[in-house]
């Protein structure tokens, strides 16, 4: 694996079947610090018709059972949260894990503009309140008492507490693909993860962007980090594994056409060739997406894959 690559996995969260498992939650995390993973990750969604668990509260406890693996979010739907609220969540994990928090977040999709609604926001001026979300958080986080008067938030001298054992302040990632995402990302973050809803080829069109809009700002590229969630179906019949994606995709995003484009799946070595493309576009950290078989692919990956990465 090359030396600057980081590979992480997504934590089982939705259970499509039955019941929420938490006996194979706990063997899975702790299996993946023993198999030397570098990271876990969870998405956000409030709302839906399948069970899919919060994923602040699940790190909070996979942070009591784990002592290495850092613990991120891919991503928060920020214009749905609070940030106070938020950012004292977060301030709570990062103590709770030793320092080992990873925030991400983004705007969301077009289809959370219903969801919005639901939560008493607007679509309207959505990014200004995404962005001094950011701000409140970020100011929260590293000063004794913090002041912020913008459009959606205004206090003046407040503190919270505990702060974040990262300083300045815990690591954020943001999401999105479009231009202007991007350009919040380099502007306000600390690194930037494309989506697994998104194909290699627009995470090497997106990255080639960041690096551009880093070098415009002449921000140094090593204080910001780029990666990839892939989604990841390791099956040699081919068919079998496309017809599990489609029924998969059809659940999660009521698209299964969405699913072949967007998933790297095959043998272990056409699953390892795929990825090697993405790592070769600039990606220092993978976050491999198993849709099912999540043990058996947690150790496929580390075993078969992420060696010859």
């Amino acid at each position: 694996m090359a030396n600057h690559l980081l590979c992480g996995i997504e934590l089982p969260q939705v259970f499509f079947d039955g019941p929420v498992d938490m006996n194979h939650i706990r063997n899975f995390a702790t299996r993946a610090e023993t198999l030397g993973y570098d990271s876990l990750w969870l998405q956000e969604r409030i709302i839906g018709d399948f069970v899919m668990l919060e994923p602040v509260t699940l790190l909070s406890y996979v942070a009591a059972i784990t002592t290495k693996l850092r613990l991120g979010t891919s991503v928060i739907l920020l214009t749905l949260r609070n940030p106070m609220q938020l950012a004292k969540a977060y301030s709570t994990l990062d103590c709770m894990s030793g320092g080992r928090a990873v925030m991400g977040v983004g705007l969301g999709g077009g289809h959370l503009g219903s969801h919005e609604a639901i939560f008493g926001y607007t679509r309207e001026r959505r990014v200004t309140r995404f962005t001094e979300a950011v701000q409140v958080m970020k100011l929260l986080w590293s000063e004794s008492k913090a002041s912020f008067h913008g459009t959606f938030w205004n206090f003046e001298n407040i503190s919270m507490e505990p702060k974040p054992i990262q300083k300045p302040h815990l690591a954020l990632w943001f999401g999105g693909h479009h231009e202007n995402a991007l350009k919040r990302a380099v502007k306000y973050g600390n690194g930037w993860m494309g989506a697994g809803s998104s194909s290699s080829n627009a995470f090497i069109r997106e990255s080639a962007m960041i690096r551009r809009f880093l070098d415009e700002t002449k921000r140094d590229p090593k204080t910001f980090g780029y990666g990839k969630r892939v989604y990841l179906a390791v099956d040699d019949d081919k068919a079998r594994g496309e017809k599990r994606i489609r029924e998969w995709f059809q659940i999660r995003y009521k698209n299964a056409d969405l699913g072949p484009r967007v998933c790297v799946w095959g043998s272990a070595a056409e699953c390892t060739e795929k990825i090697q493309a993405i790592v070769h576009a600039g990606a220092q950290h993978i976050v491999f997406n198993p849709m099912f078989d999540e043990m058996e692919h947690l150790e496929i990956c580390a075993k078969e894959i992420m060696p010859h990465l």
